[in-house]
């Protein structure tokens, strides 16, 4: 089978690999699709130099072979069965983990290639992974099936922000994770929801995707008011969030920063109005159980469809990188080849 490789700077090959076999608790995946996230792209613009690594955690496909421990297991995927794909090798014995924080595994993340190559899976013919990690989405477009991990870490933001039905809403960015806070906060009964973002192209295309009202970062206070949960979405706009939280309301630091970069809230504003500042980072696998549900539902079909950006193959993968590395995009996809057997 062919993966893809990043060997430094702007530098992509595609290798060839043997075919894994699944283990007794695993199932094989033809992969489909794996979309192109920031982690991608920041290996190859230089902005993260992690090489030579194998990337891609985005991705989905179908089930062509299961281990003898699951296979025919009731409600284990079986073969045939289209799947949005957890890559994550949580190791389970970690403080993290054993707190049931698996997100923040502290064992290193990722597979190996049979030279030692550190990789994700994603941007490869086939994976080997375990049963548990794979959810089956119906005959959901294999594009939503690889949104399944994003989904899923908006799925973890809005609990660890406690949204409930009824909230007030704001989202400082109107990019591909904002897009989705928008979609589920909005299908979750969201009362109002609220787009900031720098780009009117963006606060356009957020009001078409059903937000309420959409504003500049320097307007949104006068337009949005108090908000009930504030989910930073963008590479700030930390204190605007404080800034617009109700009593009672919560900021949700979702996107990476500056690690020099303050949140800070009063203490005594902390104490009084029961502001809080929370993190949300990558995802547990609670929130695939529901974010797969929503897509194997349908009921984000149309918000997914309207963030696929481009979809290119093992051959353009060089190209696709180049696109989301030169302009804002959604989601950018990469098709491998059907591997040969």
């Amino acid at each position: 089978m062919e993966v893809v490789v990043f060997t430094g700077v702007g530098e992509v090959e595609v290798r060839s690999e043997p075919s894994p076999e699944p283990g007794p608790e695993q199932v094989l995946v033809d992969i489909g699709a794996c979309g192109i996230c920031t982690f991608e792209r920041r290996l190859f613009a230089g902005d993260k130099q992690w090489y030579p690594v194998a990337p891609g955690h985005e991705s989905a496909g179908v089930v062509t072979k299961v281990g003898a421990a699951v296979d025919g297991l009731e409600g284990s995927p079986q073969v045939g069965d289209r799947v949005t794909i957890d890559l994550l090798t949580r190791c389970g014995t970690c403080a993290p983990c054993r707190r049931g924080k698996t997100a923040l595994c502290r064992s290193r993340q990722g597979r190996k290639l049979q030279d030692g190559t550190v990789s994700f899976g994603g941007f490869a013919g086939r994976v080997a992974i375990e049963a548990k990690s794979v959810y089956p989405v119906g005959d959901a477009p294999i594009n939503h099936a690889a949104m399944g991990e994003p989904i899923a870490c908006c799925v973890h933001s809005l609990r660890q922000g406690g949204f409930q039905p009824g909230d007030r809403v704001a989202i400082i960015g109107g990019g591909f994770m904002g897009r989705l806070h928008l979609a589920l906060t909005r299908i979750g009964g969201a009362s109002s929801i609220g787009v900031i973002d720098i780009s009117e192209e963006r606060l356009d295309l957020a009001k078409q995707a059903g937000a309420t009202w959409t504003a500049t970062p320097e307007e949104a206070l006068e337009v949005g008011g108090k908000q009930d949960v504030i989910f930073v979405t963008a590479m700030g706009g930390v204190d605007l969030a404080v800034e617009m939280a109700d009593p009672g309301g919560t900021v949700v630091l979702y996107s990476a920063f500056d690690k020099e970069l303050p949140a800070t809230v009063g203490a005594d504003k902390s104490h009084r109005e029961e502001v809080a500042i929370v993190g949300a980072f990558s995802q547990e696998p609670q929130d695939w159980q529901l974010g797969s549900a929503y897509i194997r539902s349908g009921i984000l079909a149309d918000d997914l469809d309207s963030l696929v950006t481009a979809t290119y193959d093992f051959e353009t993968v060089t190209d696709a990188l180049k696109l989301v590395t030169s302009e804002p995009t959604f989601r950018v996809f990469v098709e491998p080849p059907t591997p040969d057997d």
